[in-house]
């Protein structure tokens, strides 16, 4: 396979599972830095894989897929994948993808457990060395991206990010043509949080400028 190959040459350990239950069954009871996704598997397809899995995980997860639409991916991003690329693509581009989730992911770890601070807002509570988000003490799951989205947005309260400046600084490639992915996890973050904070969200929507993290 030589999505392996070329991920073995940038010296990443790959396991290749071509059966969906057998890789649900290995994502969710195994400890990996990142998962790979074809959306079209014997068994279970990748979509519902996804489901199963963030329901019980926040690996970091790249759907690959034949399907171009834009419903398909925008329905990728929101069951929680990370990123989604179609098929055939640049392998330039797909380790270019790879390493910049598995880089920025470790970033971020690293800078988070470096630090000390929480970050406490109106019924909002950030903590960022457990990775966890609570409103008004209740418990908020949020897969890796969507942590990070909001992580980065309210620590910089009030100041507007565009779509592109926030795929730099969440994802960490071209955002040309992928805007999209940002939309889908603003949405996802939002509703999570309205579900327990009394229909508040925090995200604002500045009308052809971006988004920004707000208590008002």
């Amino acid at each position: 396979m030589l999505e392996k190959d070329y991920l073995e040459t940038r010296g990443y350990d790959v396991k290749i599972i071509n059966s969906g239950i057998e890789g649900l069954n290995e994502a969710v009871n195994n400890s990996y830095n990142l998962i790979v996704l074809d959306i079209m598997l014997p068994g279970i397809d990748g979509f519902r894989i996804l489901k199963i899995m963030r329901e019980k995980t926040d690996i970091p997860v790249l759907l690959v897929s034949a399907k171009a639409l834009e419903i398909d991916k925008i329905k990728g991003l929101g069951l929680g994948a990370d990123d989604y690329i179609t098929k055939p693509f640049n392998f330039n581009e797909f380790l270019a993808r790879v390493d910049a989730h598995l880089s920025r992911y470790e970033r971020l770890t690293e800078k988070i457990n470096g630090g000390s601070g929480k970050l406490i807002f109106d019924g909002l509570l950030i903590e960022p060395q457990q990775r966890k988000v609570f409103v008004n003490g209740n418990e908020v799951f949020l897969t890796n991206k969507e942590f990070e989205l909001l992580y980065h947005l309210a620590r910089n309260e009030n100041i507007v990010f565009s779509k592109e400046k926030l795929m730099d600084a969440i994802w960490g490639y071209d955002s040309l043509g992928e805007t999209s992915t940002v939309t889908v996890h603003v949405k996802r973050v939002r509703e999570k949080l309205e579900k327990v904070s009394c229909g508040k969200s925090y995200l604002q929507t500045v009308w052809g400028a971006g988004y920004r993290f707000s208590v008002e």
